[in-house]
């Protein structure tokens, strides 16, 4: 009874210290990510028949010139909300459902790492609870980075606030979650990646130093490792993303028209556009994903390794 106890509290030390740490470390991410993220959102709308952007840096440069520099962080504060939210249901996640899978497979010692499998099972579970939290602040989030993407698109929303309320009186409480097919599917795949580069970049670096604990590991190993999985995370379910912006903004950029379904709309894609049509900002993504997810793996393990209990 007494071991129990102490069990429970343990767990309930960890799940607090996963919330703080994941949140923080979200923050810091975003701050890093979202310029990169308006330009990528802003490229995966654009009409294909009459493009408002060459490319990447041609966006990013149109932005700054005709908006200012800091409308690459706008509508920002929702999704650094939500970026905290996510991570620390992400770190919180992994860390539960890899506790339930001990458990169910009798494997109670935590100093030893479970098999790569079961790590990516734990990271599949953690994306798709990412999702349910993830999918209404998406919508906010793509509402407002396509402000202003041409001198014809009327600017409906002055922030996150009139977005939702907008939300709300048009469409409902569900209304938030136009979108939540692809990004389930996005999250619960992605996660695998994000998670299973990530432990198996760790695990290569611990092989080669004959270790089993990330203490071990120096900052530029995590960074490498949570580069790794940024990318794979961001590259390797990218024509999915690519549906959920257009579904989650023909709002605004079909006014009037019917909304279409999760097929529809990747069939319209390809239809315009062509494979290539699913891959519009891609590159962007992927470059900045390096550093972003560097940075959130950094902070993660060294305040749970400096403060964890």
């Amino acid at each position: 009874m007494a071991e129990d106890i102490r069990n429970k509290k343990r767990n309930f030390r960890h799940e607090i210290e996963d919330l703080a740490f994941g949140s923080i470390a979200g923050m810091v991410g975003k701050v890093v990510e979202y310029p990169f993220d308006l330009v990528k959102v802003r490229l995966q709308t654009q009409p294909l028949d009459r493009p408002y952007y060459k490319g990447p840096w041609h966006c990013l440069k149109a932005t700054i010139q005709h908006e200012g520099f800091f409308s690459l962080y706008k509508g920002m504060s929702l999704p650094m909300a939500g970026a905290m939210v996510e991570n620390a249901t992400l770190f919180v996640g992994y860390r539960q459902i890899q506790r339930v899978i001990r458990l169910a497979t009798d494997n109670l010692d935590e100093s030893q790492p479970l098999p790569m499998g079961q790590l990516v099972l734990a990271g599949a579970g953690a994306g798709s609870l990412a999702s349910l939290v993830l999918t209404p602040v998406e919508l906010v989030k793509c509402k407002l980075q396509i402000q202003n993407t041409n001198d014809s698109l009327l600017q409906r929303y002055q922030g996150p606030k009139h977005v939702i309320q907008h939300v709300l009186h048009q469409h409902g409480p569900l209304g938030f979650y136009r979108g939540f097919l692809p990004t389930l599917i996005r999250e619960t795949g992605g996660a695998v990646f994000w998670f299973g580069l990530y432990e198996y970049t760790c695990h290569l670096f611990l092989q080669r130093r004959h270790s089993q604990s990330k203490k071990d590991l120096s900052p530029l190993e995590l960074m490498l490792a949570g580069a790794m999985g940024g990318i794979g995370y961001n590259v390797s379910l990218f024509p999915i993303d690519s549906v959920k912006s257009h579904m989650q903004t023909e709002e605004e950029l079909r006014p009037g028209a019917p909304k279409r379904s999760f097929a529809q709309v990747a069939r319209s894609i390809y239809q315009e556009g062509g494979v290539r049509g699913f891959y519009r900002g891609c590159g962007i993504t992927a470059f900045r994903s390096a550093p972003t997810n560097a940075v959130i793996f950094l902070t993660y393990e060294l305040l749970t390794q400096h403060f964890g209990s």
